[in-house]
């Protein structure tokens, strides 16, 4: 890493460092030096994504000031954190925060396994729920029932389906943000939208700012665009966004896009408030970033306590579109397959992307974008999405309950909606944890998937994506994972899945 990309201030760093839970020595276990125990400490916080990688970090007289302690006691720990790779400098900029090299990013975990594996292996990698039927049959019906006049023109709607571009305009402003057909353009998926932005808007070295963690194919779709990625830590919890570290970044990074999830954040399940999203528009504002809100999570609340009582969208704070870019998308509320998506901006900006389009793809699917027209155009969406919702909530607590039973010390908080739980895996490795589940039948993706760098190895998400009898087998099949973990059995021994058939 060449250079810092974000900044962490003493006092900051000493409240996160004092809010480490300690754990209790054994017998005749001897207490680490203060330096060691201090470099303990900050490698945790990176690993755990609570401290960015390419933060910098206080200067060792500030540090020792804030943490009471001598200055002597700094200089050992930043210099032993240099040594084991968590820490570089250079003369006039500092020491900034890093992961050792030769420590890849996972490759297990995302991709969708073929349907004929799935009889041994259960898939906790994908998450994403089978389509809602009745609704997709009779959506595909309705658009062969539209097709015909289509068919009789050339076919390449760049900036999608005028129908479309107006029922998605018109939905818009039916929850209280006025919106024209001009500022929606159709793309392929909430991915296809996101990809037209960054290279309309980050070309190849520009900072993206990015929650942390976030959603790996994101992630993964920005760093091959080229993108410098900066990370802003999550508050604790479900609380969502720590509002002062993105102020922070966004006034001293000044990235170029900032990618968030604001409804049900993927992975971590948070939902940020209306003050949250008011004081974000406002940064990104302020400091000149275009901010990028991707609302394919949107609808999927499963608590009741929800319904009629979510936050206003963050486009609501940014109507005409001038600071924030939303996405949207049908492939999580309704269906994978669907790969319908959708972006709300400035007029201006909706023209460039199009005239942009004529390098990429084209244009999206026409039986398609009619399908997901007949849907809201019949109101067969609502009844669809109410379906989802109900078997989210009821594979969410399915999932709960058998990891509570099955793995008592992992650690997590419930989320109101969404699809995923982002856990704590009771200090195991969740990339040793990804590789032993491949071997006891249950596939699942580690933590460090969804950071920058090398964060989150402590953690795994699991998605709602199976209910029922087949949750209690993957909890079953994710506990026999961790034995193998903590036994030390990772190329060891194996533990046969059992067949097991939903």
């Amino acid at each position: 890493m060449a250079q810092w990309t974000s900044a962490m201030g003493a006092a900051q760093l000493a409240r996160l460092l004092n809010s480490q839970q300690e754990r209790p020595a054994g017998p005749g276990t001897r207490r680490p030096p203060a330096y060691r125990a201090l470099a303990d400490g900050i490698r945790l916080l990176v690993l755990e994504g609570r401290v960015p990688v390419a933060a910098r970090l206080p200067a060792e007289r500030e540090l020792a000031l804030a943490l009471s302690v001598s200055r002597t006691t700094v200089a050992a720990a930043y210099e032993a954190l240099r040594t084991e790779g968590f820490l570089e400098s250079r003369r006039g900029a500092g020491s900034w925060t890093a992961v050792p090299a030769g420590n890849p990013l996972p490759a297990r975990g995302l991709e969708p396994l073929p349907p004929e594996a799935l009889g041994s292996v259960i898939d906790l990698g994908c998450a994403s729920l089978p389509a809602p039927e009745p609704w997709l049959t009779r959506a595909v019906q309705g658009a062969l029932e539209e097709l015909p006049p289509y068919a009789h023109t050339h076919g390449d709607y760049p900036a999608g389906l005028p129908a479309l571009r107006s029922m998605i305009a018109e939905r818009y402003t039916a929850a209280g943000i006025p919106t024209m057909p001009e500022q929606i353009m159709v793309t392929t998926g909430a991915m296809g939208a996101i990809d037209a932005i960054c290279h309309l808007f980050a070309g190849r070295g520009e900072r993206i700012a990015v929650e942390s963690p976030s959603y790996a194919n994101i992630l993964q779709l920005m760093r091959e665009a080229g993108a410098r990625l900066v990370p802003v830590a999550m508050a604790e919890g479900l609380s969502g966004w720590d509002m002062d570290r993105w102020r922070q970044v966004l006034r001293e990074a000044a990235p170029r896009l900032a990618y968030v999830v604001a409804d049900f954040h993927n992975p971590t399940g948070a939902l940020a408030d209306e003050d949250q999203r008011r004081r974000l528009v406002d940064a990104a504002r302020s400091a000149g970033t275009v901010l990028v809100a991707d609302e394919t999570m949107t609808e999927l609340w499963v608590d009741e306590e929800c319904a009629g009582a979510m936050p206003r969208r963050v486009c609501a704070f940014d109507p005409a579109g001038s600071t924030v870019i939303t996405v949207g998308s049908a492939s999580k509320a309704f269906w994978a397959g669907m790969r319908i998506g959708w972006v709300r901006a400035a007029p201006d900006v909706i023209r460039s992307l199009v005239a942009a389009r004529a390098y990429a793809d084209l244009g999206t699917p026409v039986l398609e974008q009619l399908a997901v027209n007949w849907l809201f155009s019949t109101g067969g969406w609502d009844q669809a999405v109410e379906l989802r919702r109900i078997q989210a909530r009821e594979n969410r607590d399915a999932l709960v309950a058998a990891i509570r039973r099955e793995l008592p010390t992992w650690e997590f908080e419930i989320p109101k909606g969404g699809l995923t739980l982002w856990v704590r895996a009771g200090g195991l490795s969740g990339s040793r944890l990804a590789e032993a589940g491949e071997r006891t039948g249950v596939r699942v993706p580690s933590g460090p998937r969804f950071g920058v760098d090398g964060a989150f190895e402590g953690y795994v998400r699991l998605p709602f994506t199976v209910g029922g009898a087949v949750a209690e087998e993957a909890a079953v099949r994710l506990a026999a994972a961790a034995r193998l973990v903590e036994t030390g059995g990772g190329t060891g021994g194996t533990e046969a899945p059992r067949t097991f058939v939903a």
